[in-house]
């Protein structure tokens, strides 16, 4: 790597190890096994979870008999998905690693799946690669990721106007753009299905969701510390306008959906 981009990558994990993940992940919980199992995985499926988190999607899939394995950018991740497969009774390979180049054989495992997590390395290219490197031909590579447009995607855009953003470094949200994934994977492919679904936060206000994010989630956190105090206020005011515009929830209550792009690509 050149020193630019070791520079890049060492500020991009300094970010997605600040806070604890998990304390945001476990709310995707139910969505994740919900998308295992839409796969329709079993016994004798291999399955990687690229970018695993605290293993939402690769401990389901283990429950309904997959191999799997698991990485992570972040080793906290990678003990914290360990310990959750243990106590649930299953067993997976995870271990820290880069999904710009997998450490992984060529054509090892049927599904190859990443839940709000791959989408966020800086070269879509070269993950795009990986993924299709060690999917076996005709297995499938199954993503979540979110849309610019959904609230996500938004609230991103508020927070790249308040740090910045590496040059030439795409915004990840554009994974959640059909014309991108054709653009990535269309050559290689032999189906590309995707499908808009939602992810519902709840909290108790505005205002709680911002002492989660801020406190555990490692972009807002960063962004939160990085600024002065004037700023910060101004951020805080910014996404607080977003929550409370997108609010569905009755009174007293915050659940804003998030629309998120499934896609399963099937390599050719």
């Amino acid at each position: 790597m050149t020193p630019e981009l070791e520079n890049l990558k060492s500020k991009l994990r300094g970010v997605w190890t600040a806070g604890d993940f998990s304390q945001i992940a476990k709310a995707y919980t139910e969505s994740a096994a919900e998308f295992v199992k839409r796969l329709n995985v079993g016994p004798g499926t291999s399955f990687l979870d690229v970018a695993c988190g605290d293993g939402n999607m690769a401990i389901p899939a283990a429950q309904l008999g997959a191999t799997v394995t698991g990485m992570d950018l972040a080793p906290e991740m990678v003990r914290q998905a360990t310990e959750r497969a243990k106590a649930a009774g299953v067993e997976g390979q995870f271990a820290e690693g880069d999904a710009e180049a997998l450490q992984y054989d060529d054509n090892s495992f049927d599904v190859v799946a990443s839940m709000f997590g791959a989408m966020f390395a800086p070269r879509p290219e070269l993950v795009a690669s990986e993924l299709l490197r060690v999917c076996k031909p005709g297995g499938r590579i199954a993503m979540a990721n979110w849309t610019p447009a959904g609230f996500v995607g938004q609230m991103f855009k508020i927070l790249a106007r308040y740090q910045p953003q590496p040059v030439g470094v795409q915004p990840g949200t554009l994974w959640g753009v059909e014309a991108h994934l054709v653009s990535l994977f269309g050559d290689t492919a032999s189906t590309i299905r995707v499908t808009r679904r939602y992810f519902n936060f709840r909290y108790r206000s505005a205002s709680h969701f911002i002492e989660v994010f801020r406190a555990w989630y490692g972009p807002v956190l960063k962004a939160f510390a990085a600024l002065p105090a004037d700023k910060a206020i101004a951020l805080e005011r910014e996404i607080t306008a977003l929550l409370e515009s997108m609010n569905q929830g009755d009174a007293g209550s915050l659940v804003v959906p998030s629309e998120f792009l499934e896609a399963v690509i099937t390599r050719a």
